[in-house]
């Protein structure tokens, strides 16, 4: 099912439900929020799951990764949809409170620079042109600002809020510090919003998710990037392999340890890791390699809890962090 039918058969479900008082009870539901870039994923997830588990209800909420990450660790949600590590100081929260996790990471992603169809002029953005536009106190008001040979006329940008986990991965791989970002552009933590302002305005420029673009591509335009190797486009194959740089990223889950000693959820986060390399090929992502799925469910049967990122940073080689992980004892 296309992506803009799986949010529009989600949002009705579960309007209905609430409507009608007809979900299962408290102790047969699962609930996650968080990323709106892993929502697509998670929803599909949700609704083949209930297909074939009718007694179970499923809830996905879209509160962006920062924001799911205050309920998940407020104890209000089973899993936390997240298009970033958890931060070090959300692994403190979680210390403090005595919050254990799994951190499973479920696909690739690669957050796409778009623009205006009608857009005539930006063939490819350098790395340095993007921090120009986007840094704290950039002077870049028009397209003229970027390059002498472009228009002059303002640019409308379109971007993440600060909840978003997708703000924090594009201002940490572009900016080189996570949140560091002009404030004086359209933010939104859905990125359907961004979607639409940059569909019907010539002169805007935003980012998201790729899949949010490729649902889209008919009225947007994607811009490759020039990260020192010549410009490269955002694609299955560039993303999966590293070339697409710095904005080629891993997606995740994360799941409460408690939150396993309830069937429903033990039954669902299976589900999910089996399913999950053709729903997130369905929906517009990136499935990650079959190895690395292999040491993804090996990490959730032996129950591995904590991050594998906390002394990391940057582009990361997920098998090998996974397999140092599980080769390493209790």
């Amino acid at each position: 099912m296309p992506e803009g039918k799986r949010l529009w058969w989600g949002l009705c479900v579960l309007s209905l439900g609430m409507v009608l008082g007809c979900a299962p009870s408290a102790n047969r539901q699962v609930s996650v929020d968080g990323s709106s870039t892993v929502y697509p994923i998670t929803q599909a997830v949700a609704e083949d799951f209930q297909a074939t588990h009718p007694g179970v209800f499923v809830t996905v909420g879209i509160s962006g990764t920062g924001g799911g990450f205050k309920k998940f660790l407020a104890k209000e949600t089973d899993i936390n949809d997240a298009s970033r590590p958890i931060k070090p100081q959300e692994l403190q929260r979680a210390q403090e409170q005595g919050i254990e996790f799994l951190e499973l990471p479920i696909a690739y992603d690669g957050i796409t620079v778009v623009v205006n169809p009608q857009n005539d002029w930006v063939d490819h953005l350098t790395l340095e042109e993007l921090r120009r536009i986007w840094a704290p106190e950039s002077s870049v008001r028009t397209w003229k600002d970027v390059r002498p040979q472009w228009p002059n006329r303002p640019i409308k940008l379109y971007g993440p809020g600060t909840d978003s986990g997708t703000f924090d991965y594009f201002t940490e791989a572009v900016m080189g510090k996570s949140g560091a970002s002009r404030s004086d552009y359209q933010a939104s933590e859905d990125d359907n919003v961004l979607v639409r302002g940059v569909a019907t305005d010539r002169d805007a420029l935003g980012y998201f998710g790729y899949s949010y673009y490729e649902e889209n591509k008919d009225q947007l335009k994607a811009v490759p990037i020039d990260a020192g190797q010549g410009p490269v486009a955002p694609s299955p194959e560039t993303i999966k392999t590293g070339r697409y740089v710095p904005l080629s990223r891993p997606l995740f889950i994360y799941v409460s340890l408690p939150a396993l000693q309830r069937e429903e959820v033990v039954q669902f986060v299976e589900f999910y890791l089996e399913e999950v390399p053709r729903l997130a090929q369905e929906v517009g992502y990136i499935p990650l390699s079959a190895n690395i799925y292999s040491l993804v469910r090996q990490r959730f049967q032996q129950r591995r809890t904590g991050t594998l990122f906390q002394d990391h940073s940057g582009p990361v080689d997920l098998e090998k962090l996974l397999g140092g992980s599980l080769s390493q004892k209790e």
